[in-house]
Order: C-alpha cells, then structure tokens, then sequence
C-alpha cells in the first residue's frame, strides 16, 4: 500500500490517549502530552478540578469530562458515543499513568470490547512506583508491584509474601496506615532485607527513608508522616 495513503487511512482512526501526567511537580509532563491534550477532542478526568489545574497551567482550553472509578454505565456509553462519532479522546488520572491503581484499565477493558478498531496510544509520563525504584538503589530488573495493598483482608497474606519474595517488591501506602503496616512486615518477621520508603515524590517535602525496618520506622516515627508513600524491599 502506498504510505501516503495509509498514512490519511490512519489519520481517519478514532483515537483513546493514555496521557501520563505530573504526580507532583507541574512540570513533570512532556511537550507530546502536552501538544495531545491542546488536540483532543475531550479530556477524561477523574476529577475535572485537579485535572484543570494542569490544564490551566499550560492555557489548555479543552473541554473536560468527569470518568472515575464510580462511575456508571451511562457514563462509559457516553464515552463509546463519542468515539463512535470520531472524536478523539486523552484519559488522565489525577496523578501519574492511567491504567496503573486507577480505574482507567476498566474503560480500555471496554473501549477494546465495543470498538475493537480504536486505536488506543500511550503517551508516557510519571509514575509514583518508578520513580521511587529509579533511586532506590536496589535490584529493578525484576520487580512485583502490588499498588494499594488491601485495608483489611488478604494483607497479611500479603505481607507474608512480600517477605519471602526473591524480587524487588514494591507497593503504595496511605499517611493513616503507614506506620501500621511497616509495624506488621515487621513483626511478621522482616528483618535483614533493606526498605526504602519514599514519601511525597517529586513535591516539595519529598522524603526518603532508607535501611532495614527497624531504621526506617525509627525515623518516619520522629518525622511528620503526611503524605502518599511508595514503599519498595528488596
């Protein structure tokens, strides 16, 4: 096929973007995200209000649409009626990539289902679990990532395995029960493995805890414990 040809035959494609946006810093977001969410049709948000903070930001006058984990059918086939009429859509999450402990994968999930012919892009940006890992210091060719690991059932189970695994593990934890869960992996029998906590990444109080578990709880004890942390041992 003449690619002039496939090239306006792929123009003609109703487009789904999956923009990584900052999880912190404003300016932790690319110029091609950026250029995507000025060209767009509509901006999917999990809540419009954070979103356009960004878009503000960056004089984007895109309008936005509300799409979070609650949201019902009605919504979604509002989504799949905008795409079936050739609009062209970009999903952000409040913080980071879609798709990663957020709702987003649902819709793609469904989006694939309803029209197989969309063709969904990814356009790469932050996200809280990597960043960590990029400084930690321990082994990332390998890693288990959990996200939000359950409040109540299953997390000892959890727990018990994150000790016993021969890789990285990493997973994310709340202000409200960070203390409590580094108390448990340690009781739990945690001893010799080094931790690294991460706390508030990319912001302006960003913390990092490093060394075994009785170490790093010692110092997140003294310190002020607000905040999203990822939590990664080796």
């Amino acid at each position: 096929m003449d690619t002039n040809l496939l090239i306006r035959y792929e123009s003609n494609y109703m487009k789904l973007y999956i923009v990584g946006t900052p999880i912190g810093n404003l300016e932790d977001i690319s110029l091609r995200a950026l250029r995507i969410l000025k060209e767009v049709d509509f901006v999917l948000c999990e809540d419009t209000r954070v979103t356009r903070v960004l878009l503000d930001k960056y004089e984007i006058k895109t309008p936005t649409i509300s799409y979070f984990q609650h949201s019902g059918l009605t919504k979604v086939n509002q989504i799949i009626d905008l795409l079936k009429n050739g609009k062209n859509l970009a999903l952000v999450s409040d913080a980071g990539t879609p798709g990663i402990s957020d709702p987003g994968n649902k819709l793609i999930e469904l989006v694939l289902k309803e029209l197989p012919e969309v063709r969904i892009e990814p356009i790469p940006g932050a996200c809280a679990a990597i960043c960590a890992l990029s400084i930690s210091g321990l082994p990332t060719d390998k890693f288990i990532f959990y996200g939000f690991l359950p409040h109540k059932k299953g997390k000892e189970t959890i727990l018990k395995e994150i000790i016993s695994n021969k890789f990285t593990s990493v997973f994310y934890e709340s202000t409200h029960r960070i203390l409590k869960t580094l108390g448990k992996l340690k009781d739990l029998g945690l001893m010799d493995k080094q931790v690294v906590v991460c706390r508030e990444v990319t912001k302006k109080f960003e913390t990092t805890y490093r060394g075994k578990i009785e170490e790093v709880l010692e110092n997140l004890e003294k310190d002020v414990t607000k905040g999203e942390f990822v939590v990664i041992i080796s």
